[in-house]
């Protein structure tokens, strides 16, 4: 099945049976990735007095709980409302689900203990191309990313004058396979977060930053078509599935 899409006053068509699945799936396992010193994901059959929710221990059906938080344990997409004093919703914000994307790949640079994603790195990468969206994948791009527990690693990170130019370019959705677009410990900072979404100053509402995604390298540098999914989540922040579909 194919789809034609109208971006930026160009038709452009994409084979909707072909998807590239950026998200990481979330598991009751040792093997889930991790960030911010939580434990791993719980899921478990609904418990009754001697009644499972398990089909394999004889109920008719398999009825779980789910125990996880949505920053720490996978791909995710988050609003403002992940910094600010007011509540602000993801299923409020995120309205619109497909927008033209760029896939970019950085090397980031050692600086001292850190490795920071540089804006000379975004400005080489991106040129002069004001996409709606922009895919980070970070070099070197191991399969180990899907499993890596971060916390306590000082991951790399993007700086503050990189996650500007995202802004000032009109970028309206930052994804990024790592943990967080900010240092792991910056003494609450949040210096990259609150340069893309403007904030306090002006805050922008309507854009999202995703993370813990996983770009296989299959996927090109170059330029898609992106579908955001999240859950229906009245928070901050909602699991995510980011999917790219390339230009026919």
């Amino acid at each position: 099945m194919r789809a034609t899409f109208n971006i930026d006053g160009t038709l452009k068509t994409i084979d909707l049976s072909k998807p590239l699945d950026l998200s990481i799936p979330l598991r009751a396992s040792e093997k889930n990735p991790e960030a911010w010193y939580l434990q791993p994901p719980k899921i478990k059959p609904v418990k009754m007095d001697d009644w499972v929710a398990k089909v394999s221990e004889g109920a008719s059906v398999n009825f779980n709980n789910i125990a996880f938080n949505p920053h720490a344990h996978g791909t995710h997409t988050e609003c403002v409302g992940h910094i600010s004093k007011e509540f602000h919703s993801i299923n409020e914000v995120l309205k619109t689900f497909f927008f033209s994307a760029e896939v970019i790949s950085v090397v980031p640079e050692k600086i001292g203990d850190d490795e920071i994603i540089p804006v000379c790195e975004i400005e080489v990468a991106l040129k002069d191309k004001n996409p709606e969206a922009v895919v980070i994948r970070t070099l070197p791009n191991t399969s180990e990313k899907k499993e890596k527990q971060w916390s306590r690693t000082n991951w790399p990170y993007l700086h503050e004058e990189a996650a500007l130019l995202l802004r000032e370019k009109g970028v309206q959705h930052l994804l990024i396979d790592l943990p967080s677009v900010d240092k792991e410990k910056d003494e609450g900072k949040l210096l990259a977060h609150k340069a893309f979404w403007n904030y306090p100053e002006k805050p922008r509402h309507k854009t999202t930053i995703t993370e813990f995604i996983y770009v296989p390298n299959q996927v090109k540098d170059g330029s898609y078509l992106l579908n955001l999914q999240i859950a229906s989540f009245h928070n901050d922040a909602s699991p995510s599935k980011p999917v790219l579909y390339k230009y026919i």
